[in-house]
C-alpha cells in the first residue's frame, strides 16, 4: 500500500540449519502479522470507517463497520505479503526493509506466497458475502493493483511508480463508501483524488530521507534520480492540488463548516511545511537540516485529523 512506515534494523539472519518452522510458535506469529503491515494498515482504516459516517449521514451499523475493517484488514494484508515476496530480494539489500520476515527467514518464501493468496481469497468472499460484491471487487482491485501494477510492473521501472501505484492506496475510500451504499457518489470521488494528491509528498519526503537504500537496489524513486530541489517543487505542486481538492466537500453539499475549518487549518500548516522543505532544499541544505521528516511525519497526521473531521462533521450540521 501507498501509505508508509519507518522500519528499524534486524537482530540478524536466521540460521542456516534452522527452519522457519522450528522457531518458537509466538515468534511465528507475530512474522506472519508482520508481513502484513499493521502500523500501514491502521492508516489505511482511518481512511475507511470515517467515509462510512459520510455516507450513513451518522453512525453506521457496527457490525458492518467490524465486518469492512476486517475485509480491508485482510485484502490489504494479503497484498502486503504478496509485495514482500516480490520484493524479498531487494529487502534484503536495503537497512530500511532488512528486518522483515522472509529476510529473516522467520518466514519462508512459500509461506509467504500462501499466506497473501489465502488472505486475498478470504477478504473478497468475506466482503461478497457479508458487505456486498462491489466492496469486494473494489478491495480485490485494490490487491491486484498494488500486487501487480505497482510492485510488478512499475516500481523498479519510472520514477513515477508511487504516483500511480498510490491509486490502491486511495481504493479503501470507495470501499468504505460503497460498504454503506452498495453505489458510488461525488464525495467518495473526491476524497480519492484527496489520497491521490496526497500519496506522492508524503511519500518523497521518506524517500529522500532513504535515497541511499533505494539507488543500492535500483529502484528509480523521484529522490534518486532527481535533485531536492525538483522533488520539493513536485511536494509543493501536489499539496497545493490536495488542499484544493479536500475543500469541494462543502461547496457540493457534502460536509459543513467543521470539515471545512479542519481541512483549511491542516491544509495550511501542510503547505507552510512542503514550502519551508522547498526553501530548504532551494538553499541546498542537505542531511539532518533538511528536516525532510517533519513533512512526513505531518502528512500521517493531516490525512488522521482530515477523516475524523469527515466522520464527526456529520453530526453538527
Amino acid at each position: 500500500m501507498c501509505v508508509t512506515a519507518v522500519e528499524s534494523r534486524p537482530a540478524g539472519m536466521l540460521g542456516a540449519d534452522q527452519s522457519p518452522a522450528h522457531r518458537p510458535f509466538g515468534a511465528r506469529v507475530k512474522a506472519f502479522v508482520a508481513l502484513t503491515k499493521p502500523r500501514i494498515i491502521e492508516l489505511l482504516l482511518i481512511t475507511t470507517v470515517p467515509v462510512m459516517f459520510l455516507a450513513q449521514q451518522g453512525v453506521p451499523d457496527l457490525t458492518l463497520v467490524l465486518l469492512t475493517c476486517l475485509g480491508g484488514y485482510m485484502s490489504a494484508g494479503g497484498a502486503n505479503a504478496l509485495n514482500m515476496y516480490i520484493d524479498r530480494d531487494i529487502d534484503a539489500l536495503m537497512d530500511r526493509t532488512s528486518q522483515r520476515p522472509l529476510v529473516t527467514g522467520m518466514v519462508s518464501p512459500r509461506e509467504c506466497l500462501a499466506f497473501g493468496i489465502t488472505l486475498a481469497v478470504a477478504s473478497t468472499l468475506l466482503f461478497g458475502l457479508t458487505v456486498n460484491w462491489l466492496s469486494a471487487w473494489l478491495a480485490l482491485g485494490a490487491l491486484l493493483f498494488y500486487v501487480v501494477v505497482y510492485t510488478m510492473i512499475l516500481k523498479r521501472r519510472t520514477s513515477q511508480n508511487i504516483v500511480w501505484g498510490g491509486i490502491a492506496g486511495c481504493l479503501p475510500v470507495l470501499i468504505g463508501w460503497s460498504s454503506v451504499t452498495n453505489s458510488m457518489s461525488w464525495a467518495p470521488v473526491i476524497l480519492f483524488l484527496v489520497m491521490f494528491f496526497w500519496t506522492p509528498p508524503h511519500y518523497w519526503p521518506l524517500s529522500m530521507k532513504v535515497r541511499e537504500d533505494y539507488a543500492r537496489v535500483g529502484v528509480p524513486m523521484l529522490p534518486v534520480v532527481a535533485s531536492n530541489k525538483v522533488v520539493a517543487q513536485q511536494i509543493v505542486l501536489y499539496s497545493w492540488v490536495m488542499v484544493g481538492v479536500s475543500l469541494l466537500l462543502q461547496p457540493l453539499g457534502y460536509t459543513g463548516w467543521f470539515y471545512t475549518s479542519v481541512a483549511l487549518l491542516a491544509g495550511g500548516f501542510w503547505l507552510w511545511e512542503a514550502h519551508g522543505l522547498q526553501n530548504r532544499a532551494k538553499a541546498e541544505v542537505t542531511g539532518a537540516k533538511l528536516k525532510e521528516m517533519r513533512l512526513f511525519h505531518w502528512s500521517i497526521t493531516y490525512v488522521s485529523l482530515l477523516f475524523v473531521a469527515v466522520a464527526v462533521d456529520p453530526f453538527l450540521r
